[in-house]
């Protein structure tokens, strides 16, 4: 039950920063450095001062009483100017008090799981809401930090344990006269709770791609024009062009934001036959990349696409369209010619392919999941078998309710719980 402080804002001058305390002393501290505090959940302007009484800034102080506070501890914020030499002063005074010491990274956030507060994926949700940089990202995060998942995990995790009840009931009065039936009910629980868990699982690695980012790889032979289009692309100068055939011997690669969705364009080596040993590595590596990609944009003069690499939404282009007028699919990097049309055709089939992603956005989740679709697998063969296999059936359905508790960090998480938080910042 330490307490804790760290500033919650990003380092560097600005207009406001903003220092959490949070713990049993937090209230106490902030007394000491301005006096009276606001009542839950209120602020005020107050005068923060030094140990030699000296003033330090004058800030608004925001109180939150356990449990209803971020961390579920009593939270003190000071939200100071952001200034350099103040926020310094202020957690330098901080630092020097011995009931308090600096927070580690994502301590604040691991203190609102431990409390209650959050569940795992909520908090994956937090770091992934930190992190995003479109759209997309910021919708599909937040609908994780406000329980989306969570919520469908409970239902599932009902209707299991609805199902696990009934079996076991049965069993409880094996040697009785027992009216009903139970395997109806429990077979229609599990089924629903199967389907819904095979299209999260399925629904997972684009989840994962919005999350982390598409990637389109442009692909074609030497000196086609793949650099060119990618700088048209990226509308700066990212990629080494030249007319010498093999210039790209590296996997070359530009972040976009393309309809709110984060893409990655990979510039790859010309693919031929080369008895260069570093143009062979580069082109190795372009067919690996352009293989993962989620498209592969062909740059074709011959009319004769790389086969081996060809995924249904693939697109084929003809190249140097401003050496060829009026052809048909054609594409210049240096004009201009069809790069709208082609932007335009990448966001349709991302966002189309999107529009099937669920809440489950990391593989843990995903092993989870299976993990628990695996055991209701076992306990339906242990339902159709009969009475006698029953006991093993409702122990199926247990270990399934184990994996989605997992999966929520009620259960069986401790080791992932220092990986987790260290990619947060120190204020969070």
């Amino acid at each position: 039950m330490d307490t804790i402080f760290a500033l919650a804002t990003a380092q560097g001058k600005a207009g406001v920063a903003v220092i959490r305390v949070s713990g049993p002393d937090a209230f106490a501290v902030a007394r000491y450095l301005s006096g009276p505090l606001p009542r839950h959940r209120a602020t005020a302007l107050r005068t923060i001062v030094g140990a030699g009484q000296e003033t330090l800034d004058k800030a608004l102080i925001l109180r939150f009483d356990a449990p209803e506070s971020f961390t579920g501890e009593n939270v003190v914020e000071l939200h100071l100017h952001g200034s350099i030499a103040v926020v310094r002063a202020v957690l330098g005074m901080l630092g020097d008090m011995p009931e308090l010491r600096i927070a580690a990274p994502g301590e604040f956030t691991r203190s609102a799981l431990e409390n209650g507060r959050m569940d795992l994926t909520q908090v994956e949700g937090l770091a992934d809401l930190i992190e995003s940089e479109t759209e997309a990202q910021r919708k599909q995060a937040q609908a994780t930090v406000s329980g989306g998942l969570r919520q469908l995990v409970d239902r599932w995790r009902s209707d299991l344990i609805r199902a696990a009840s009934l079996i076991e009931a049965t069993i409880d009065f094996a040697d009785e006269d027992v009216p009903v039936d139970v395997t109806p009910e429990v077979s229609d629980l599990i089924d629903r709770v199967q389907n819904d868990l095979r299209r999260e699982t399925a629904s997972v690695r684009i989840a994962e791609r919005i999350r982390t980012g598409f990637e389109v790889a442009i692909v074609g032979a030497p000196n086609v024009g793949k650099s060119t289009l990618l700088n048209a692309l990226a509308g700066r100068d990212a990629a080494i062009t030249s007319h010498i055939a093999g210039t790209t011997r590296d996997v070359i690669e530009v972040r976009m934001d393309l309809s709110g969705l984060a893409v990655t364009l990979l510039d790859t080596a010309g693919l031929r036959e080369t008895d260069d040993i570093v143009e062979s590595i580069g082109i190795d590596r372009a067919r690996q990349r352009a293989g993962a990609a989620d498209i592969r944009v062909f740059l074709d003069e011959n009319g004769h696409a790389d086969q081996t690499l060809w995924r249904d939404g693939d697109i084929v282009l003809r190249p140097k369209g401003d050496l060829t007028p009026g052809s048909e699919n054609a594409i210049s990097g240096k004009t201009g010619q069809g790069i709208d049309r082609l932007v335009a055709h990448i966001s349709e089939t991302l966002t189309e392919r999107s529009s099937g992603a669920g809440l489950a956005t990391h593989e843990r989740h995903r092993v989870a999941m299976q993990r628990a679709a695996d055991g209701i697998d076992l306990a339906r063969k242990g339902l159709s078998a009969g009475p006698d296999r029953y006991d093993i059936a409702a122990e199926d359905l247990r270990t399934a309710i184990r994996a989605l508790e997992a999966l929520i960090g009620r259960v069986d998480v401790e080791n992932l719980l220092d990986e987790i938080f260290s990619s947060f910042c120190l204020g969070k």
